[in-house]
């Protein structure tokens, strides 16, 4: 098992990540004395490849254990199943019961959950079981939780760190072709904007990422993990323009989930892909990174099973979405861009017709 730590002070939390090692889960929850009664919140696909798992390590620590079952896809990031949760949670609780959550899937499941462990009774003790390679090297960590409103991804939200994130990298073996490359998408992005050598890792072990291997995802994982906790550290509500470098490729591609309808026709890893070639495309435009870079970029993003083109959302529907982004600062657009790989600048009030520009190249990528 590799550890990384999230040092926040008494909010500090471990990132542990192993391989078929579920069964310590009960016990390493019990000694962090999270509570006794445990509510799960997953999907039913979740739960039955997993719950039954996480179930009998939690009873066999002494654990009570209790799911509550939310859609498998971005509508269960809604107003309707927040309340939902918290009404049947409210019901469930009661006289000598000490309620914790346990986040049981990938990142719509970890944003939900952690959304309203933050609410319910002003906050109750949560972790993090990350299912997908997205959540365990990205949303997992960090304490962004939230729901998304009709106008806007991630809306309504709250910082709240979870006590602990336990990512077992086997889970991965029955994760979806498309989402494991959704996980991809967040994987590249650490290394564009931190980690030349983890970049080159990725290029060099892609196939055995793609086939799964377990000791290659164990270490991408924490090298994921690690990066973000660091940059966590420095800058826990994103306040400091220090963690707004883990939004590469979020700008647009926040929109883009918008104007498609929250999954119909790109998840997040796929737009998050998008999103950052249309950032690339802008950087070279401001003669900021080289153009041998951004096609490295752009190649192990497609080699990644990733769209390097655009189809079926407007640029119009896209833009209206840029308006609603809450990364801007003052109506001011801010934007994260390679300079190099391994290396980011933030830059605000990029001209709209050069966004708009990066926005039409994705259709085909024919032009730029």
């Amino acid at each position: 098992m590799r550890k990384t730590r999230v040092n926040l002070g008494d909010r500090s939390y471990e990132i542990m990540i192993c391989r078929n090692e579920t069964a310590k889960l009960g016990r390493i929850i019990k000694q962090l004395d999270l509570g006794t009664d445990a509510v799960i919140i997953t999907n039913s696909r979740v739960k039955k490849l997993f719950g039954p798992g996480v179930k009998k390590s939690l009873l066999s620590a002494g654990l009570n254990v209790r799911f509550e079952i939310v859609p498998d896809s971005e509508a269960a990031k809604s107003e309707k199943h927040c309340l939902r949760l918290l009404n049947r949670i409210s019901r469930f609780d009661g006289l000598g019961r000490r309620v914790f959550i346990v986040a049981l899937g990938g990142g719509v499941i970890g944003d939900l959950a952690g959304f309203v462990a933050s609410i319910y009774k002003r906050g109750v003790p949560y972790a993090q079981v990350p299912t997908t390679l997205l959540a365990q090297v990205d949303s997992s960590i960090g304490g962004k939780v939230a729901i998304d409103l009709d106008i806007g991804k991630n809306l309504a939200g709250s910082f709240y760190q979870p006590r602990l994130v336990y990512s077992d990298v086997s889970f991965l073996k029955k994760l979806p072709e498309k989402e494991l490359a959704s996980g991809l998408a967040e994987v590249i992005k650490y290394g564009v904007i931190k980690s030349a050598a983890l970049f080159s890792f990725i290029r060099k072990n892609l196939k055995k990422i793609l086939r799964r291997d377990p000791a290659v995802l164990e270490r991408v994982v924490y090298e994921c993990g690690s990066i973000k906790a660091g940059v966590v550290e420095k800058d826990e509500r994103d306040n400091k323009d220090a963690r707004i470098i883990l939004n590469f490729g979020h700008t647009v591609g926040h929109a883009i989930e918008t104007a498609a309808g929250y999954g119909k026709r790109y998840n997040h890893g796929q737009a998050i892909a998008l999103g950052m070639l249309a950032a690339s495309f802008i950087s070279i435009k401001l003669n900021l990174l080289a153009e041998a870079d951004y096609l490295k970029i752009r190649a192990l993003i497609k080699n990644s099973g990733l769209p390097v083109a655009l189809k079926g959302v407007s640029e119009g529907k896209i833009m209206r979405a840029l308006g609603h982004d809450k990364k801007f600062i003052r109506g001011k657009n801010r934007f994260v861009l390679p300079v190099s790989i391994g290396e980011t600048v933030i830059k605000e009030n990029i001209p709209e017709s050069l966004i708009r520009g990066s926005i039409k190249t994705l259709y085909g990528l024919k032009k730029r």
